[in-house]
């Protein structure tokens, strides 16, 4: 007799969607039963997995009968409507959208942090913002160690943060460009090849963009060390895949680059990547595709004594989003909090 769940994959035709069904099948994740959901749009569309080919559903209010969990990823508007219906009708939701992250009563979970958090869920589970969740992996191990008072961080986020149709406009731009026309905006706010900007997500009163913000709330309730001082800069930048971050901590004490180098050498989720002579660290061309954060680049913060800079990349739509919500529902069979079909 084996264990295997019923799951449903919601916005399974978008970047994050097929993303989740490559890691299903290639963690061999226990599966009773797949069924592929989106908009009516979508509906009809076959998507392969594991040879075979299944259709793609519109979702109802009778498409979450029968399931165990629920990888949404169609964004905050859809899952607000239809997570408390998945919840009503038995299934665990894990959601990577920002609807309910930062709900009290909606653990925000990155396994290798705080795993402990998702065991007294309420039905819906929350997959942290893509910047947040690569930050945190490298972050955690130090303060684990000597407790980090601040952050300071800075993003290069790439088009796939926006989807796949931001990572197709990036390609159509580049060829406008090189053909000397003028390239098109029509996703993303302004042109991105060739080009960056801050990041275009609604500003805040006090002059932050809500993506900032997401770094810096998010974290707290990861951390639950609510005293932490974090500040970002977000910025969108012309790559593809794979978002990297600058980040600055400040400790208690000064923090020896060569401990912080080894901690993170260990650390689940990491990997260190630096070569001093050839100048070679983490870049978002050798992220891309990868399960673990490249980090590197590891040194004294020249400013302040008890301060220490690191550099990292992180593929957006795998950990920062598909693999991350895999991990949490791999966590949740692992500790039995799931209810099974046996067959």
């Amino acid at each position: 007799m084996s264990k295997s769940y019923r799951v449903a994959v919601l916005g399974a035709t978008g970047a994050v969607g097929t993303e989740l069904l490559e890691l299903l099948e290639s963690r061999n994740f226990p599966l009773a039963d797949l069924k592929l959901l989106a908009s009516e749009h979508s509906a009809g569309k076959s998507l392969r997995f594991k040879g075979e080919d299944i259709t793609v559903e519109a979702v109802s209010n009778d498409s979450f009968k029968n399931l165990d969990i629920v990888l949404a990823s169609a964004g905050g508007s859809i899952s607000k409507i239809w997570a408390g219906i998945a919840v009503a009708q038995g299934a665990v939701v894990i959601d990577n959208s920002s609807a309910f992250r930062m709900n009290p009563d909606v653990p925000l979970i990155v396994p290798e942090v705080n795993p402990q958090a998702a065991f007294t869920h309420k039905g819906i589970i929350a997959n942290p913002n893509c910047t947040t969740i690569l930050m945190s992996l490298a972050v955690w191990p130090l303060h684990q160690v000597k407790s980090v008072k601040r952050i300071v961080a800075a993003t290069y986020q790439s088009a796939s943060g926006a989807g796949a149709k931001a990572m197709a406009e990036v390609k159509i731009q580049s060829e406008a460009i090189l053909q000397g026309k003028q390239p098109v905006a029509e996703v993303l706010p302004y042109p991105l090849a060739f080009n960056l900007f801050t990041h275009n997500s609604p500003l805040t009163a006090w002059g932050y963009c809500e993506e900032e913000m997401k770094m810096v709330n998010e974290t707290r309730k990861i951390f639950s060390s609510p005293e932490i001082r974090i500040t970002a800069t977000c910025v969108r930048v012309p790559v593809l895949r794979a978002h990297s971050e600058a980040i600055n901590l400040e400790f208690e004490t000064p923090f020896d680059p060569d401990e912080a180098r080894e901690i993170l050498r260990k650390s689940p989720g990491v990997k260190l990547v630096e070569d001093w002579q050839a100048n070679y660290f983490p870049m978002p061309i050798d992220a891309s595709g990868k399960d673990d954060v490249l980090v590197g680049r590891i040194r004294q913060d020249i400013s302040h004594a008890c301060g220490l800079e690191l550099w990292l990349c992180g593929d957006q739509i795998r950990k920062g989003a598909a693999l991350n919500a895999v991990q949490i529902a791999e966590l949740l069979v692992e500790k039995n909090l799931l209810k099974l079909t046996t067959v």
